[in-house]
């Protein structure tokens, strides 16, 4: 699926890397041929945005399932996929058949298995899994509990220069909890693990990647004590990046009062005090990237008591909105929005996506900031519709997307 010709969008407000601004974008073989003050050819196909932003499309970083529907509803046009598949992500021929699964309009990046069947003791084939397509490694929903594992699998990692994905939950304190210990988890009766399993699990791979040399990136970092611990590492100086999703910035352990397991989550929400601590650290930029955590869950999975259901949320659809809430409560702005969805992930995929630039590949979005909605899990594109928003009003739509140019 190639770009028939030339398409210039007009009258828009461009979301820059740092700033916003009136102009257009013309978008010729794919990529981004010129940006601002643009003219459209002759021969052209015109869109006009009507004052709507014009932004790159979204990189979701560490999804568990590829639904097109739902990621083109929610503006995302490229996925980075965890290795918890079934089969596992752990030999080439596996990554290089996902590798070309969703083209040509949804690419998806697979990032590797670290250990076979994400067994947490013996390393897979990560170099041939790189030249297979990979462009990462992860630990998967799991935290590698042996240290010298772990330490071999980073030195492993800074050779190939490769960023290792991590789940950062001290398995032998969070055993099976279903949430954070805490007075909510107590008046529910729910098996509860401290939140100081996640700032075990980082401390220890931050010492692990600070001798190794190695790039290390939590998928998601949900508590204070976790984030001052990564705040410290990036003043160090060394390559730590973490994430989050919107349900951990969003919600606390209060939305568990009633038992509904669409919030019951991995990470398990945190405290009040913990959640501020998130909103805060996207405002100073100790986190990196903010992704939806897509994992749709059917009501085989969900609809059992609490601790008995599986922990995920169906949240490409709902990932825009939610960070656009972050720009309206004025924690962050546009461009900064927009980094954290698309411009940081491509960086650390190393894509030439992710920002409105002259000779970036042609994945753009056309958004009303404004649009009011309201999240509905019956209407939802994804496989199954369990999000902990359910029924909430929101504000913010994609109206139009582009995949290299081509409208989808």
């Amino acid at each position: 699926m190639k770009q028939r010709r030339p398409l210039t969008i007009i009258n828009g407000r461009l979301v820059l890397a740092d700033r916003v601004e009136r102009g257009a974008v013309r978008i010729a073989d794919g990529m981004i041929a010129d940006v601002g003050d643009v003219t459209p050819v002759n021969g052209d196909e015109v869109m006009d945005a009507r004052g709507q932003l014009i932004a790159p499309g979204l990189v979701d970083f560490g999804v568990f399932a590829v639904d097109k529907p739902a990621f083109h509803f929610g503006g995302i046009t490229r996925a980075a996929l965890m290795p918890d598949q079934s089969p596992v992500l752990d030999v080439p021929s596996r990554v290089r058949y996902v590798a070309q699964s969703g083209k040509p309009d949804f690419w998806v990046h697979p990032l590797a298995a670290a250990t076979k069947g994400l067994d947490g003791t013996n390393l897979a084939e990560i170099g041939l899994m790189r030249e297979a397509g990979a462009r990462g490694i992860s630990t998967g929903r799991q935290w590698i509990g042996d240290s010298g594992t772990m330490l071999r699998l980073l030195q492993y990692a800074a050779m190939l220069d490769l960023v290792v994905v991590c789940h950062a939950e001290d398995a032998g304190l969070t055993g099976s909890a279903a949430a954070t210990a805490g007075e909510m988890a107590t008046r529910l009766g729910l098996s509860a693990a401290p939140a100081e399993a996640e700032a075990l699990a980082v401390a220890r791979d931050i010492a692990l990647a600070e001798l190794t040399g190695a790039r290390v990136h939590f998928r998601q970092v949900t508590t204070a004590a976790a984030l001052d611990l990564v705040r410290a590492a990036k003043a160090r100086g060394w390559g730590v990046t973490a994430g989050v999703t919107p349900a951990h910035f969003m919600l606390s352990d209060l939305a568990l009062a009633d038992f509904r397991t669409f919030a019951r989550l991995s990470p398990p929400l945190r405290q009040e005090s913990d959640r501020e601590a998130v909103r805060a650290a996207i405002a100073d930029g100790t986190i990196d990237l903010i992704a939806s955590g897509h994992d749709p869950r059917g009501p085989e999975d969900k609809r059992l008591p609490f601790a008995d259901a599986a922990p995920g949320m169906a949240g490409a659809e709902t990932l825009l909105a939610m960070v656009l809430t972050l720009v309206r409560d004025e924690v962050i702005d546009l461009p900064r929005a927009f980094d954290l969805v698309s411009g940081a992930p491509a960086r650390l995929l190393d894509v030439v996506a992710g920002e409105i630039a002259t000779g970036m590949e042609a994945d753009v979005a056309l958004v009303d900031p404004d649009k009011p909605w309201i999240i509905d899990s019956r209407e939802m594109e994804a496989s199954a519709g369990n999000t902990p928003f359910d029924g909430q009003p929101t504000q913010g739509r994609v109206t139009a997307l582009w995949k290299g140019g081509v409208l989808v």
